[in-house]
This record gives structure tokens, C-alpha cells and sequence, in this order.
């Protein structure tokens, strides 16, 4: 089925709404209703259409004109923002994958989240962030919505460390403040985990590394602490595999150095198990095709990728020359790996990782490239 576009879309709406005028069908008035029965209404989503059928042909906008649609109504706007929405699309083969990164200049007190790749709106820079410029924040992606969680403020120094969490709703292009958390914190871990958020460990106001682990859950707008680390632990980062959540990386205070242990929460028992397999002094790390991707600092000319399913690792070297020091951050499109570089190298071009390709064939390059210094990036679909 042809994309819906929005004027058509909008048009079509007016046409049902003029329809319904001309055809004078009779109301009752003798009926006396409360100002909250009246709430209580019956309001279609599209006039003269089935709800589903209705909802089905919002599914077809383009990407790009849904802040637009979800500003008509309220009913609109909570049906985009709903989990159906996207279930919907994704059936319909109309989710749009978009790369959105984060880019800032060299002392980190000027940033800005734009899309890097997306349908028609590469360089489209998102509205600011809420608040003041933070540092050594938590950045995590839950169904098409951004979270930026905690960190400090970098304009008055790391002992100012925040508790704020903010939303970016990717579909309406707008920000919005949740629920704060119960124990700020800097430099800590966060991934999602069964549609919720863990923040994990990191250092407090005081710069005393912390232990303990709480979770949010989108539906409830609540942060919960759970089940602490057995010791604290900082600068370390998490994922989730198979139901539960892996912290590696950083330091832990019963280590002499970089922790290569890596901490296994498990939600349905509740608790914390360990294993000795993790990775040390992680620059980049993204989950890709359901394994755990790394470049460590000591290592900067390979990946080093985890399997979940043996607890194996293996290496492989990545394809440039030149200074072992060039760094990398990572992000994901289209199920491959791209390589964004930190530094301005004359002649680099991103280079594309593809672990599907054939023996031999898994690298390439890509035109796709940050206009600045890349933070941070995440892939949204929508």
C-alpha cells in the first residue's frame, strides 16, 4: 500500500468531519450527562472509519510528518506515542530506522543531538536537551524514545552530580522531564532490560563509587532500587542478553586496576551472579546481531566480540593504518557496525563493519559521517 501523506491524510479527515454536517444525522439533547460522563465519550480516531482501519492509515505517515500529525489531537498524539503504534507500523513494513548522534565540541560545555541518518532529515538538529549542559551521563533507547539519565553538571564541576532524567520522544520530536531517580549519580552503567532501565554503580556527589542499582519502569514513571552490587563499581557500561543484564568494564574497589569481572543480574531471581570473562578500559561497545561488540583502550585496531551463548570471545582486526591511538565511537544502521572516528584524520572515511558478508568481505566504507566530535550515537526505529 502507497505512503499516506499528510496532507492527504489531514484532507481526508476534514472530508469525513464535512460529511457528517451534510448528512445532519440527529443528536439526542434531552440527555443531561455530567462533565465527566461527557469525557467519557466515545471519540473516534478518524470520523467515519473503524478505529482500526483508522489507526492503520496513521501507521502510514511518513516519519518525518508525524510530530506534525500528532499535534491535531489528543487522541492522535497518544496513539503514536502508544507501543500499538509501533507494532502496527512494523507489521506494515513502515518502521524507519534513524542514527541519531550526539556531537560536541572539545571541553564538552556546547552539545547537540541531530539525525545523522534518516529519511529526508540528515543534519535535522533536535531540539536542546532540558536543563543545563551534563556530562558522564546514561544514554538509553526504549522503544522509540530517547533517555538521558543523571550525570553532572559541567559548568560547575563533577561534586554537582544530577538525578534528572529526560525523555526524547522520537516520534513528536519533543522533549519531556521524568520521574528523578532515587540516588544521583556520574560514570555509571544503564541499559534497557525487558522494556525497563537499570542504572548501575557509578560515583556520587561526594566522588565516593557506588554499589547501588536501581530500575525504571516507563509505564509507572517510577525509579526503584533493587538488589546492590556485591562492591561498587564505576566508569563500567551494560547490556542485556537473553533476560538479563551484564555490567563490564571500569573499576571495581575489590580490583587493583581495571575489573575484568563481569557482574549478571538476573530479574526473575533477583540477584547478582559474577564471571570472569569481561573486557577492560571499554572505549566504544554496541550490541550487534545479538553479540557484544568492544574496542578496548589498550587495543584500539580490533573489535573484540562476545557471544552470550558460549561466553567466548574473539578478535578481529580492524582495516586502518596510521596512529594506534586514533579512537573510535561506534553506531548501528541497517544491522552494521559503523566506525565514527574522534579525531579529524584527512582522507578517513567511516568505515562499515558487516558480520553477515562473506569471509573477506566485512569491511567497507561509508559516506555516512558526524558533522563534529561524536559523543554518543543511538539508532531509533519508528
Amino acid at each position: 500500500m502507497p505512503s499516506l501523506g499528510i496532507h492527504s491524510l489531514l484532507g481526508a479527515r476534514k472530508g469525513f468531519v464535512d460529511l457528517e454536517v451534510q448528512l445532519h444525522v440527529p443528536v439526542q439533547t434531552n440527555l443531561a450527562l455530567t462533565p465527566q460522563a461527557s469525557q467519557e465519550l466515545y471519540c473516534p480516531v478518524i470520523p467515519g472509519l473503524p478505529d482500526d482501519v483508522a489507526e492503520f492509515c496513521l501507521t502510514l505517515v511518513p516519519r518525518r510528518d508525524l510530530p506534525v500529525i500528532g499535534a491535531v489531537c489528543k487522541r492522535w498524539m497518544s496513539f503514536i506515542k502508544s507501543k500499538e503504534f509501533l507494532a502496527i507500523r512494523k507489521e506494515a513494513g513502515k518502521l524507519e530506522e534513524w542514527v541519531y548522534v550526539l556531537t560536541g565540541d572539545a571541553d564538552g560545555r556546547e552539545n547537540h543531538w541531530e539525525v545523522l541518518v534518516g529519511s529526508g532529515e540528515k543534519g535535522k538538529v533536535l531540539p536542546s536537551m532540558p536543563g543545563p549542559v551534563k556530562a558522564g551521563f546514561g544514554v538509553v533507547v526504549v522503544d522509540a524514545n530517547l533517555f538521558i539519565i543523571a550525570g553532572y553538571l559541567v559548568d560547575i564541576g563533577k561534586e554537582c552530580v544530577s538525578n534528572g532524567v529526560y525523555q526524547y520522544d522520537s516520534r513528536l520530536n519533543r522533549w519531556s522531564t521524568l520521574a528523578k531517580m532515587n540516588v544521583a549519580r556520574r560514570d555509571f552503567a544503564c541499559a534497557e532490560l525487558n522494556g525497563n532501565i537499570y542504572a548501575v554503580g557509578g560515583f556520587d556527589c561526594t566522588g565516593d563509587s557506588l554499589s547501588s542499582v536501581e530500575v525504571y519502569d516507563p509505564y509507572r514513571n517510577k525509579w526503584t532500587l533493587i538488589a546492590s552490587l556485591r562492591c561498587p563499581r564505576w566508569g563500567c557500561f551494560a547490556c542485556s542478553f537473553e533476560g538479563k543484564l551484564y555490567v563490564m568494564g571500569g573499576r571495581s574497589s575489590f580490583t587493583i586496576g581495571n575489573s575484568r569481572f563481569v557482574d549478571v543480574y538476573n530479574p526473575q531471581h533477583h540477584s547478582w551472579c559474577e564471571m570472569k570473562s569481561g573486557c577492560v578500559m571499554v572505549t566504544a561497545h554496541a550490541v550487534l546481531a545479538k553479540k557484544l561488540v568492544c574496542i578496548e583502550w589498550k587495543n584500539q585496531r580490533k573489535l573484540a566480540i562476545y557471544d552470550p551463548v558460549d561466553n567466548s570471545w574473539r578478535k578481529i582486526p580492524v582495516p586502518v593504518t596510521g596512529s594506534s591511538a586514533l579512537a573510535f565511537r561506534f553506531g548501528i544502521f541497517d544491522g552494521k557496525l559503523l566506525l565514527f572516528s574522534l579525531e579529524e584524520v584527512p582522507g578517513y572515511q567511516t568505515l562499515l563493519y558487516d558480520p553477515d558478508a562473506p569471509v573477506g568481505s566485512e569491511w567497507k566504507t561509508s559516506t555516512v559521517k558526524p558533522c563534529g566530535l561524536c559523543l554518543c550515537s543511538v539508532t531509533i526505529k519508528a
